[in-house]
């Protein structure tokens, strides 16, 4: 395709490492912060305002773990997966190979009925199928469920945490399996018995419970625009890998602050294209795939963030009441590239 040659040659795939240093520093100091300010504080009420802000922080390393994990890191292979896997399980509590298996998965067909686990039947029903074969008990739930949807995403944390812990488990062949359960089970069990030993049991309840809480509520808020009331595929679907990935992504505006805050994920039509492409290049790819998509008559889709989340309800309240089929993103005309 001329536009991934166009890519290659224009510098976009080469590693940003010293961005990334500087970033994870600043995140490392941060967290090492928070964490001082947890032992001096005592036990008080405040020490809720240290566990909003290791959310935060426990976020922002999962994007780090995240990009590590696609390569964009570091030039070596083997150097990002380290990374990624000791960054993931030690400061998010997930498991890089469970992520991995998943997300390699996701990417490879995104919003294609089977074959991408982001919209498997779980609690939210994504598709018109998967709300039909509902129980008629789960009625009232399914057809509102664009407006739970939010009120769930401080248990995805906790939810990707038990995930990890199944996944290593299980019988198949996992790799570096040890180290991984290693590591997460020292994740998982020092944090609460620093904070039931440092503070009273209700303070230090609550401490874990905002923790785990502001921890699932950014990251689920963080990828729920990405791809969420976009195109759904069948699974017989054969459309092309550029019509596919644009027409089931969805960007943010917001520029370089969403940049940091989303972890790049706001520009997710250039990270599905290009999953190896650095974060600090991603904003100059835009160009270049947006001309791409005008010229093929391919919607590219740019929203706002607080837009992105009401287009999300009203999608999932569509397909609880069966109607997902017909609902369209009615900024996909809107926000065509021109």
């Amino acid at each position: 395709m001329a536009l991934q040659k166009e890519v290659r040659e224009s510098g976009l795939l080469e590693r940003r490492r010293g961005y990334y240093i500087v970033l994870f520093t600043i995140l490392a100091t941060a967290w090492t912060v928070a964490w001082t300010g947890f032992a001096l504080l005592g036990s008080t009420w405040f020490q809720l305002l240290i566990a909003a802000g290791l959310g935060i922080l426990m976020t922002q390393f999962g994007f780090l773990a995240h990009e590590a994990a696609h390569r964009q890191v570091f030039t070596s292979w083997r150097v990002n997966e380290w990374s990624a896997r000791i960054v993931g399980n030690g400061f998010t509590g997930i498991s890089y190979a469970m992520w991995q298996q998943k997300h390699s998965r996701h990417h490879s067909n995104p919003n294609v009925i089977g074959q991408d686990p982001d919209i498997k039947p779980g609690m939210i029903a994504f598709h018109d199928a998967v709300a039909a074969a509902r129980p008629r008990a789960f009625r009232f739930f399914t057809r509102h469920q664009g407006f739970l949807l939010f009120p769930f995403l401080p248990f995805l944390g906790i939810a990707l945490q038990v995930d990890s812990f199944k996944f290593l488990l299980r019988r198949a062949p996992v790799e570096r399996r040890a180290v991984e359960l290693a590591i997460l089970a020292a994740r998982v069990s020092a944090v609460p018995a620093l904070a039931f030993w440092l503070l009273s049991p209700g303070i230090a309840a609550a401490f874990l419970g905002v923790q785990q809480g502001i921890f699932g509520l950014y990251m689920g808020a963080t990828f729920a625009p990405n791809h969420k009331g976009m195109k759904i595929f069948p699974a017989s679907s054969k459309a092309d890998f550029l019509t596919r990935q644009v027409l089931a992504s969805r960007n943010v505006a917001g520029g370089r602050f969403m940049d940091v805050f989303m972890g790049g994920l706001n520009r997710q039509i250039e990270h599905h294209l290009f999953p190896t492409m650095p974060r600090p290049a991603l904003h100059r790819a835009e160009i270049l795939i947006r001309r791409e998509c005008a010229e093929q008559d391919i919607p590219y889709t740019t929203t706002g963030l607080l837009t992105s989340y009401g287009i999300i309800v009203r999608y999932l309240n569509a397909v609880g009441n069966g109607l997902g089929s017909v609902f369209e993103c009615p900024m996909l005309e809107q926000h065509r590239s021109v």
